[in-house]
């Protein structure tokens, strides 16, 4: 947690800090994603590693999800502490999973779901949702570190990091559990093809 004589860029203006932050993060993936970022910079995938790594994922996203109920948990309990350390090993891990994805989708590839009409739309829903919730959460994640990082729990309860936390916690946890849903629907329940270095946006 910071102390009370923390100062700086960030602690003044965590919104744009974490805007910058934010734009960065995007950046990075999506210029995966169109090839802007050099495929160079990523190791060439066998499908046997893009599996690997696909399971590597999901048992981090599995943790990550652990860690953020247990740090919603801890400050229910006024434990800030632990709440604090929670909370900072789920984003570390987060940024593990990113390394991780975006190494399996610009060395490897890819992997599409492959089953009945009804599983294959349902896959598709809670992929969507997964999605659209991973987007939401990245600005309001960031905006809520930089406020834990840079207040001490004192200056805290003047800011929004309560409230924005909320929003951050629920859509982080629903989307990762979405995510690893979709994992073993992929993985372990139906069948899939590989592609190759797509651009698509799967999660496993």
């Amino acid at each position: 947690m910071a102390t009370a004589d923390v100062t700086g860029p960030a602690k003044d203006h965590p919104r744009a800090t974490a805007v910058i932050l934010t734009v960065l993060g995007y950046g990075l993936v999506l210029g995966t994603f169109a090839g802007v970022v050099p495929g160079s910079i990523y190791p060439d995938l066998t499908l046997a590693q893009v599996n690997l790594l696909s399971h590597a994922i999901a048992a981090v996203n599995t943790v990550t999800t652990v860690l953020l109920v247990a740090g919603w948990y801890y400050i229910r309990q006024d434990k800030v502490r632990k709440h604090a350390v929670a909370m900072s090993s789920a984003f570390i891990l987060i940024l593990v999973f990113l390394v991780l994805y975006l190494t399996k989708v610009g060395g490897g590839g890819t992997k599409e779901f492959v089953g009945p009409a009804l599983p294959y739309y349902t896959y598709l829903a809670m992929l969507a949702i997964h999605i659209f919730l991973s987007i939401l959460a990245v600005p309001v994640v960031l905006y809520t570190l930089v406020l834990g990082i840079t207040h001490s729990p004192a200056e805290l309860r003047e800011t929004s990091h309560r409230r924005v936390g909320r929003i951050a916690a629920s859509s982080w946890i629903l989307s990762l559990t979405l995510g690893v849903v979709a994992y073993v629907l992929l993985n372990h329940v139906y069948d899939w093809e590989f592609t190759a270095a797509a651009v698509v946006f799967v999660p496993f």
